[in-house]
This record gives C-alpha cells, structure tokens and sequence, in this order.
C-alpha cells in the first residue's frame, strides 16, 4: 500500500490522492526535461517533418482518452512490443502497474507541457542569441544562458498544466491501470467507484479537492502570463 507520509489528512481517499500526486509530480518532471529538446527543435526545426511531429505532439488533445488507452494498453501489454521488452528486462509487467500509468500518463499530457515550451523558444529574440554567438557561446551555452531565462514563464506554465492534466485524467489510467488499490487506484478512479456504491459523501470531498485544485492552477496560470504592470 501506498503510505500517506504522515502529512496528508487521515481520510479514506488519502491512498488514492497520494498516489495521484506522486503519479503526476513524476509525469510533469519527466515530460518537463524530455519535453525541453522536443519543443526546442519543433520551435526552430523547418524540415518537412515538422508538421507531422506536431500533429502527433497534440493528438492527445482530441483524441478521446479510451482510445488512446486502448491502444497503449496494446502496446504496454506483455505481447505489446514495449511491454514484452519490459517483462524480459525486469520481469514484470507494464499494464496495470505504476510504471505504465506513468508511461501513459507522459503520453497524454504531452502537448500540454511542449506546446507552452514551444510557444515560449519561439519568443526568445534573434538578437539576443546572435549576440550570444559573436561572444563565443557554445549553442548549449546560449540555450542554458539565454534562452532559460526568457522562457522561465513558459516552464512554470508547462509544470502546472501537465500537472493539474495528469492530476484529473481518468480513462487512460482506467484502460491501462485498471483499479488496484495502492498500485493504480488513482483519485479519479477512487471518485467514479464512491458514485457507483452511491457513497456520494466520499465523492464530494474528493471531487472538492480536485475542483479547488483545478480552480488554483487556472489562478496561478492567469498570474504568471499576465504582463507585470497588470498584476
């Protein structure tokens, strides 16, 4: 099971709210840091690639998450191509475990961690990194030096979208984790079972939660792009 820590209310929903925090806390960080060169090369790249790339990138966007549960569920499964390579590596299985929620879940909150990098990279001046460049800057030096710092809103913006996305997600974690209590039992799977045994009391204070927390990071995105003289 699961352990709360200490420092989460003892409540019955504690396990789940737990683990769907670890869950997106390590989604958001892994998206973060490969989602930097990602979104690098789609906000520079002029190759004929480019497009199709992004195409994918956002399908999460509309595709609808069953489907794409579905088909990670395939490709995760111990005859899945990837999930096969994993058993034989570690002997155990991807599907309905924590490793393939996080796989899953760095899937589907994709686009909304690289495409506010993209957006950020595209709005970092010419200028600054030419003038970089005629000083001697090694490529990964401006990226780090320049470019880092003009895109620090961009970076706030991708860790509080693809963690609150990851927080709320619901048919792909179904369709690849199932509802293991301690393992995959995540909080938006812990609030569909509380509806269907009619335990509406439960639901309200696990939805209050996710709701205040969705209210918070809408607040704390419309902060951080606002320009400075409007705050």
């Amino acid at each position: 099971m699961i352990d709360s820590g200490g420092w989460l209310p003892h409540f019955p929903g504690a396990g789940p709210l737990w683990l769907t925090i670890r869950l997106a806390a390590v989604t958001t960080v892994i998206l973060v840091v490969a989602g930097t060169p990602l979104a690098w090369w789609l906000s520079r790249g002029r190759g004929a690639w480019r497009t199709p790339i992004e195409a994918i990138v956002a399908m999460p966007i509309v595709l609808p998450p069953t489907v794409m549960g579905f088909y990670l569920l395939i490709l995760l499964g111990p005859a899945g191509p990837l999930g096969r390579f994993w058993v034989t590596l570690t002997g155990d299985a991807l599907s309905f475990s924590f490793s393939g929620l996080v796989i899953a879940s760095c899937v589907y909150s994709l686009p909304f961690v690289v495409q506010p990098l993209q957006n950020a990279f595209q709005s970092v001046g010419e200028a600054s990194l030419e003038a970089a460049a005629t000083l001697g800057a090694s490529p990964l030096d401006r990226f780090f030096s320049v470019v880092i710092p003009q895109s620090v809103r961009g970076y706030l913006t991708a860790a509080v979208m693809g963690f609150a996305h990851t927080l709320g997600e619901f048919g792909v974690v179904l369709m690849v984790g199932g509802n293991i209590p301690g393992e995959t039992r995540v909080i938006s799977i812990a609030i569909y079972d509380h509806v269907e045994a009619l335990d509406y009391g439960k639901a309200h204070v696990l939805s209050a939660i996710l709701l205040v927390f969705a209210f918070l990071s809408l607040l704390m995105l419309y902060f951080i792009n606002r320009p400075r003289h409007e705050r």
